[in-house]
């Protein structure tokens, strides 16, 4: 009986230790998908506030349709989810965005993403 006992609790343990290392794998996976709709939710943000810009008269603030004085906004340009850069042409702009997750062997690329806007509207592609 004591044999049958100690390979039940044997047993118990690696099952418990296999649904450990499934939850962390789990919650891992959460968390970059988690940190890559942040980027594109700011991605999606910064094409409509270039929009926005394009097509506002210049006697009202905005660009008369061109991009070409238009930047990110300070407090846009690196938030919890990514860090934006910004290459303006007159017609288009393009935004890149790279997101990092640290992790406890320090950062960890999460991904890219690219928004490419002009007179039409915004493209969004991800990595």
């Amino acid at each position: 009986m004591g044999q049958q006992q100690l390979l039940l609790i044997v047993l118990g343990v690696i099952v418990v230790g296999i649904a450990v290392v499934v939850g962390i794998n789990l919650f891992n996976a959460n968390s970059i998908s988690s940190a890559k709709d942040g980027i594109i939710s700011d991605l999606n943000n910064l094409g409509s506030m270039a929009q926005l810009y394009y097509k506002k008269p210049t006697a009202m603030g905005g660009g008369g349709n061109t991009f070409t004085s238009w930047t990110i906004p300070t407090k846009l340009a690196t938030t919890p989810n990514a860090t934006y850069v910004l290459t303006t042409g007159a017609q288009t702009i393009t935004i890149v965005g790279t997101g990092f997750m640290k992790g406890n062997s320090g950062s960890t690329i999460v991904g890219t993403g690219t928004t490419t806007a002009d007179s039409i509207g915004a493209k969004i592609t991800t990595q």
